[in-house]
């Protein structure tokens, strides 16, 4: 009998215990992949012949010997990343342009064939030892897309650039991500035989994580803008899709797939100014630090992974502007999340699994490898953090234990305030980490309601913060007739100079000012009394378009007249009809002789308009009759992924009368142009 009743309590605590396992769920992260969620945050290198001719997208017939940074120091990359709070560097290896950063046995368009070292320097090899020098991880991006080498396009080009891969992977020591993209362009079309560069991926660096449009180590978010979707699933459905123009729709790789059949999470991808390489004309537009963290929020904060590119420079070096930028933001961030006050809150938990290893203690014991979960088909499952005096707090960080996979699908959030709760916060997803920006709150206790979950909720860490007030910079512009406009927040004081000098609390209080012959602005808001200042923005002009007028313009506006190009405003554009097809033309009168060193355009970006404009071509005339030959040409590089300002510059030449013309559009279900803004470059 004895033996019976001993059997049977080891048979229910057999089934007990087995009702309690926590089984993993859907599509699961690889090692290698939880690793890459780790980092969250790393530096992009854009760095080429492009650095040195203002281009985008190279042609690939650039004279290597452009590539002279004479001053080259990896080390001082590799030091700004680290002290930017960085966790690794991918560079770009070799772009659409062919130039690779080493002596490749495979191309004739090589460092080797540079002014830089009298071609025997290797640009990789000291930026993967500066990698391991500073602990940081060592990444590359190789674009299979070749615009020099002569095998582009045929059957041997695949064997080509999966032997330049080979030689990149297997010299360098690890890499942590490959980075793919799936261009293709220009008049030759190449089939890329991705099974193959998988392969060679994975034989020499078997941890590498790959970057594309579909992964499979990680997906590109849609956009170059670093912004992930408020909903974001780690997993994507990629049977039938492939990297470039096979990608998944714009909305999937934004979001991911709810049921999603792999895991690849999303990158974001962004550049810390306008344009993805080196331009001295971008000195001045170096995103601000209010601007990077709502990138940093809007990727880390939902879910991905935030690589920033950071640009360097003709001598070889992370420009002051950039490293400067990157050292705010980290000093943001390091206030934002030194204190976790969950720390001080008693947490409890309904429906916690009855297994010591899933405990309530978990969720905020800085430890993202422990974890609490709650039982199977638990509903109204709810976190509690309980303080005996009120806190006050304004971020809410959640992280899921990924390695069991993605569950949960909405949640909300509550306080208690006057007795009563009160809903904060709605959301759907979490992930690896989802950082919630609030107003700030002061209450005793925090509710975490998980309202929905595709399996037992899975939550390693629970995260509270008084992040302090970053001042906003101001924000500079100017009107058709040179007036400035500078506006900081309700409250603020803003200070500016034109003169190149810092602005403090002695310099002018913005009223009002002009530039009609351009100059430089500089401005910073700074709280009543001085407590605290912004960042300086600043801001370079260019002539002022008071006595332009539109000459001519080849098709009627759809929504909007030909005048609103030359306006002084990019918020408003001229959009051309639909009924001509391309090309189309609009001239200007600059209403004076001017002497021009290039040409501007901001195209127009408001989803209602699109049009943007791909292929060009620049003319200048004295009289508005002979316009001769093209004094620029050329395609406006990526401009549908990243349309920001376009700056092309040429040889001086005194004018009266421009003429743009749009010869090919961006998007090619768009047979209308559109031009928020037309300038030109005349210091």
């Amino acid at each position: 009998m004895k033996k019976n009743i001993l059997l049977l309590a080891t048979l229910l605590g057999f089934h007990t215990a087995m009702a309690q396992e926590l089984k993993p769920y859907g599509a699961l992260p690889s090692k290698a992949q939880v690793a890459w969620n780790d980092m969250e945050y790393y530096m992009f290198i854009h760095f080429g012949p492009n650095t040195f001719t203002n281009q985008e997208w190279g042609h690939g017939d650039e004279d290597p010997k452009v590539f002279n940074p004479t001053h080259l120091d990896a080390r001082q990359w590799a030091r700004t990343a680290k002290a930017a709070g960085m966790k690794g560097i991918v560079i770009t290896a070799k772009h659409h342009d062919g130039f690779c950063l080493w002596p490749s046995k495979y191309s004739t368009h090589t460092v080797r064939e540079s002014a830089w070292k009298d071609g025997k320097g290797d640009v990789l090899a000291e930026l993967s030892a500066a990698c391991k020098e500073y602990g940081l991880k060592f990444g590359v991006y190789l674009s299979p897309w070749d615009r020099n080498h002569p095998e582009y396009g045929t059957p041997n080009y695949n064997k080509v650039f999966a032997n330049t891969l080979n030689e990149v992977l297997s010299g360098y020591g690890p890499v942590f991500e490959q980075w793919f993209d799936g261009a293709n362009g220009g008049n030759i079309k190449q089939p890329y035989d991705w099974n193959l560069f998988h392969s060679v991926v994975y034989k020499n660096q078997p941890n590498a994580v790959i970057f594309s449009d579909v992964g499979p180590g990680c997906r590109w978010v849609g956009n170059e803008n670093g912004i992930a979707g408020t909903t974001n699933w780690s997993t994507l459905n990629v049977d039938g899709f492939t990297p470039g123009a096979g990608a998944p729709p714009r909305e999937s790789l934004n979001e991911g797939d709810e049921n999603g059949g792999k895991w690849v999470p999303a990158e974001c991808d962004v550049s810390i100014r306008p344009g993805w390489f080196f331009s001295p004309e971008t000195n001045d537009k170096v995103k601000s630090v209010s601007a990077l963290l709502d990138i940093y929020y809007a990727s880390v904060g939902r879910n991905a992974n935030l690589i920033l590119n950071v640009p360097v420079d003709r001598d070889g070096l992370i420009h002051p502007n950039d490293s400067t930028r990157l050292m705010e933001l980290r000093r943001v961030l390091d206030a934002s999340f030194k204190n976790n006050l969950a720390k001080k809150a008693v947490i409890t938990a309904t429906n916690t699994r009855n297994n010591e290893a899933v405990k309530t203690a978990h969720l905020n014991d800085g430890n993202n490898a422990s974890y609490w979960a709650a039982t199977d088909g638990a509903a109204n499952t709810t976190i509690t953090l309980t303080y005996k005096k009120p806190v006050t707090f304004n971020r809410l960080v959640l992280q899921e234990y990924i390695a069991l996979g993605q569950r949960v699908k909405r949640f909300s959030v509550e306080i208690m305030e006057n007795g009563s709760r009160k809903e904060i916060a709605n959301e759907t997803t979490i992930g690896h980490k989802r950082i919630l920006r609030l107003p700030e709150y002061t209450t005793a206790q925090v509710r975490i309601h998980i309202l929905e979950s595709k399996a037992a909720p899975v939550i390693s860490e629970v995260q509270l913060y008084d992040a302090p007030e970053v001042v906003p910079m101001p924000q500079i512009s100017r009107g058709k007739d040179g007036e400035l406009s500078i506006t900081g927040s309700a409250g603020d004081e803003v200070r500016y100079t034109t003169n190149g000098t810092e602005p403090t609390l002695q310099s002018p209080r913005f009223v009002n000012a002009a530039l009609p012959r351009g100059g430089v602005v500089k401005a910073k808001s700074f709280l009543p009394g001085g407590k605290a200042a912004s960042a300086t923005a600043t801001a370079v002009f260019d002539i002022a378009p008071a006595k332009w007028t539109v000459k001519q313009a080849s098709a009627a506006g759809r929504k909007g007249e030909a005048a609103n190009a030359i306006d002084g405003s990019s918020n408003t554009a001229y959009i051309t009809d639909t009924t001509a097809g391309y090309p189309y033309e609009l001239q200007v009168d600059l209403g004076e002789t001017l002497s021009l060193k290039g040409f501007t355009y901001t195209p127009s970006t408001r989803k209602e308009t699109g049009g943007i404009v791909y292929g060009y071509a620049f003319y200048t005339s004295s009289d508005g009759q002979h316009w001769g030959k093209p004094v620029a040409a050329g395609q406006f590089a990526n401009i549908r992924n990243n349309p920001v300002l376009q700056t092309v510059p040429f040889k001086a030449t005194s004018a009266r009368f421009i003429r743009f013309v749009a010869l090919s559009p961006a998007d090619e279900q768009q047979n209308w142009a559109g031009v928020a803004e037309l300038g030109v470059i005349t210091r």
